[in-house]
């Protein structure tokens, strides 16, 4: 069987995929005369301790080997990504036929992006190129290997703290409605090494920034249907998961979940990200938000008092067992002790109450808030 263009690059994209496997980026190549691969190759300069070892060029040495020739007379090479300047120059000097990629390189490709070795009539020797076959492919694979790489490189300097949990990402995956990025701290002062889980959308410049406290039964999740409404509107929209909560880090200890040691954290959580002209949404009387209040005045616009979320099953999410739930316990002890004093009134000189819980109803009404 005679392969076609697309046939050759489902195989080189088999060999991206072995490498990515071996941890190298996804690159994978095949040689093919008179329409039959006679050698492949893919990413190993990791493994091999070897700047040379890429796909292309493992394929030019092992098509070289079957040949029994360094010139490949009537090869064609196809390879998943834009050949480099060495890897193209290697191409020439094996006198390839023709050389087909799949995803353009804006950073490196030597084949018409950033330079393209090919195109050189002084050259004793022309090769064809064709680019852009099965290019959503090919760069889907690399742009999933470079995600899942930085996800691990962030979770690795995210170190867990020994007298701390962290709760397993695999009971966040079925809550498809609660789908926005993560993105997580561990620097600040005050959390000491722990990690802070949040939701950051919409643009920085804009007007205003709403930063929305969850309750201390829930976390984020909270409020997934008031995000897209207040981002259509053009905000910003920031929604924390308290430490304890959500996808954060859980101290085992009750004793380390104070009033102000939280209030330390979202204060410098706010300073590290320069927020201004910010809304406080919280839900009924929250001590919490009326502290931020007090000791920021400069930079909050207004705020935005909710009725208490419904509970959902989602909340139980971040808590797969009693030793993750020190947090919500510390909060209920503490309400408790405290009795009427709990219930404390929250205020504002642009206060708005709301008399309907976080959701569609609450977003509609929060979206052209002091606009």
């Amino acid at each position: 069987m005679v392969l076609n263009d697309a046939d050759a690059m489902q195989l080189a994209l088999a060999e991206a995929d072995l490498a990515a496997a071996a941890g190298e980026v996804p690159v994978g190549a095949v040689v093919v005369k008179d329409g039959k691969v006679i050698a492949s190759g893919r990413n190993a300069p990791v493994d091999g301790h070897d700047p040379t070892a890429h796909a292309e060029i493992v394929a030019l040495r092992a098509a070289a080997q079957v040949l029994g020739n360094y010139r490949l007379d009537g090869c064609e090479m196809f390879v998943t990504l834009e050949p480099c300047t060495m890897c193209s120059g290697a191409m020439l000097h094996a006198r390839l036929q023709r050389v087909v990629f799949g995803a353009a390189d804006p950073k490196t490709g030597a084949a018409g992006s950033v330079l393209n070795v090919f195109a050189h009539p002084q050259l004793n020797h022309q090769t064809q190129v064709q680019g852009g076959v099965m290019a959503e492919e090919c760069a889907q694979l690399l742009q999933d290997f470079f995600q899942h790489r930085r996800a691990a490189q962030r979770q690795a300097r995210h170190v867990l703290r020994e007298d701390a949990l962290r709760t397993p990402e695999g009971r966040f995956t079925d809550l498809g409605d609660f789908s926005w990025t993560t993105h997580y701290i561990n620097d600040l002062p005050a959390l000491a090494g722990l990690r802070m889980a949040y939701v950051d959308e919409g643009p920085q410049a804009a007007g205003l920034t709403y930063v929305c406290l969850h309750s201390k039964t829930g976390w984020g999740y909270q409020y997934r249907q008031m995000l897209a409404p207040l981002l259509s509107a053009g905000h910003r929209v920031l929604v924390p998961d308290l430490v304890g909560f959500g996808r954060s880090d859980k101290p085992k200890k009750e004793a380390q979940h104070s009033l102000d040691w939280h209030g330390r954290i979202l204060r410098e959580w706010m300073q590290h990200l320069a927020l201004h002209h910010v809304v406080l949404v919280v839900q009924a009387a929250d001590p919490l938000g009326q502290a931020l209040l007090t000791a920021m005045p400069e930079v909050f616009h207004g705020l935005l008092v909710l009725q208490p979320a419904s509970a959902h099953e989602a909340d139980n999410a971040p808590f797969p067992d009693l030793g993750h739930r020190a947090a919500p316990r510390a909060w209920a002890r503490r309400a408790a002790e405290q009795g009427a004093a709990a219930a404390t009134g929250i205020s504002h000189e642009k206060m708005r109450q709301l008399a309907c819980p976080p959701g569609s109803q609450a977003a509609q009404q929060a979206a052209i808030y002091l606009t």
